[in-house]
């Protein structure tokens, strides 16, 4: 690994571990006052309760909105730049994404999980922390997380036309993404754990011949093809991480 990285790229790994697990603000719940404890009771379950608070619209690394619209505290959140996912029946919601509404008509449940991946997708890399502390956010965010770091390595495999010179770029978005995905299970990768992590990456250097390959194999269309095998490849390694650190939580 260190000849395909290089000394910067192995300080930019240091520099990824010791930067955190992500934003370390809880996760807030507003709105319906009747429906906070509700939901703020499933979003805990099995993890730390500290980790969701009630009624904050502020200092929160997301808020859930639930219930009907109250622009006046929607208008705050947004201000003091909170991201916002909004749980609610209503078609539209002020300053919330049509993307980041999960509707649910009046009665039912609380999807967790969809609210879940709607939290995910609002926290990109910066979820892990949150992932860490909350259960039932974990698949959501590693599942985040696979797909974003999937995407850059296709684009980078798909840019790169000389053979090689886009493997360190592919090693340390894959090794990025597996430190990320340690992250998310509350997991620290030490001296120690580093084989670990170079047995999960080891998977990615065949994905990465079969591209180089098919670029000989196919030299009209093989930029394509590259990208295409290095998302399949990234992500094969995000879901072998997830289910290397999910058998050992």
């Amino acid at each position: 690994m260190s000849r395909k990285l290089g000394p910067l790229a192995l300080l930019s790994l240091v520099r990824e571990v010791r930067r955190g697990t992500g934003d370390q603000r809880p996760l807030a719940v507003a709105g319906a006052r009747e429906l906070l404890p509700i939901i703020a009771r499933q979003l805990r379950e099995g993890g730390d309760p500290s980790a969701v608070v009630e009624g904050r619209l502020e200092n929160a690394a997301v808020l859930v909105w639930v219930g009907p619209p109250e622009e006046g505290a929607l208008r705050a959140a947004n201000r003091a730049g909170v991201p916002i996912v909004a749980v609610s029946d209503a078609d539209e919601v002020p300053y919330v994404l049509a993307t980041d509404i999960v509707h649910v008509p009046p009665g039912q449940g609380f999807p967790i999980d969809e609210i879940a991946h709607a939290v995910a997708r609002k926290l990109g890399e910066d979820g892990t922390a949150l992932a860490a502390r909350l259960p039932v956010l974990r698949r959501a965010v590693c599942d985040e997380l696979i797909r974003s770091f999937s995407k850059k390595n296709a684009i980078v495999a798909a840019a790169v036309f000389i053979p090689g010179v886009d493997l360190p770029v592919l090693t340390l978005n894959q090794a990025r993404l597996v430190l990320r995905i340690a992250l998310a299970y509350g997991q620290e990768i030490d001296k120690d754990r580093a084989p670990e992590l170079l047995a999960v990456l080891g998977a990615g250097f065949g994905m990465r011949t079969v591209a180089r390959e098919l670029l000989d194999l196919v030299p009209v269309a093989g930029w394509a093809l590259k990208g295409a095998v290095a998302y399949a490849g990234t992500r094969a390694i995000g879901e072998a991480a997830v289910r290397y650190f999910d058998a050992r939580s």
